[in-house]
């Protein structure tokens, strides 16, 4: 698989609380030109969503999210996932999420953390929580002394905002979370999820 981070402009972060949403969703998402989808780890279907999204939807590229346990690790391979996506990174979860033989993003929010990753050979990361870390300066700071690293900024990011980030010469990509509306995926609307799936493929 290329780099994650040149997939797709924008990867969804969907948090399910339905399983049953999951693969309508997905398909939407894929439809819409967006094949990378991060389903969090924070709500009970989350696992079984991956696994269903894995093994139903033609196109996707379906990975965890809020991974913040070796534990988790194991789980979402196991489910099906094709890379992990903390929001954190501490030694021991970035030792197992590299053991796993799965593509990872460890999440960073200050120069220190990017340094110690950087220190390990790993050059990409996601910067998390983006908007409250510093945002597009942020970013812009750390290309200076750190030009090798890329990012995938995630956290408070909006159609609207997203391509000042997707400008820099350091992001890949961005996580967002407004593509699949919580109104949307409990009302069924998944014209509504393709259609916001279209818009944001087309950022650069």
């Amino acid at each position: 698989m290329s780099s994650l981070l040149d997939l797709a402009p924008v990867v969804p972060v969907v948090v399910i609380d339905d399983v049953g949403t999951a693969v309508p969703m997905a398909r939407a998402l894929v439809a819409g030109g967006l094949p990378v989808i991060e389903v969090t780890l924070r709500t009970e279907a989350g696992l079984e969503s991956i696994r269903r999204i894995a093994a139903e939807v033609e196109g996707a590229v379906v990975g965890a999210g809020t991974v913040r346990r070796p534990a988790d690790v194991e789980a979402a391979v196991e489910a099906g996932s094709r890379f992990l996506v903390s929001p954190g990174s501490p030694a021991a979860l970035v030792d197992a999420m590299a053991e796993s033989g799965v593509p990872f993003l460890p999440g960073v929010a200050t120069a220190t953390e990017v340094m110690a990753l950087f220190e390990r050979g790993l050059r990409e990361m996601k910067f998390f929580p983006a908007e409250q870390a510093g945002g597009v300066n942020y970013l812009k700071a750390l290309g200076g002394p750190l030009p090798e690293v890329r990012f995938c900024p995630t956290g408070g990011i909006r159609l609207a905002t997203a391509p000042s980030y997707l400008a820099l010469p350091n992001v890949g990509c961005v996580g967002g979370t407004w593509l699949t509306p919580a109104d949307a995926l409990a009302a069924g609307d998944y014209a509504a999820i393709e259609k916001l799936a279209a818009e944001a493929a087309t950022l650069r």
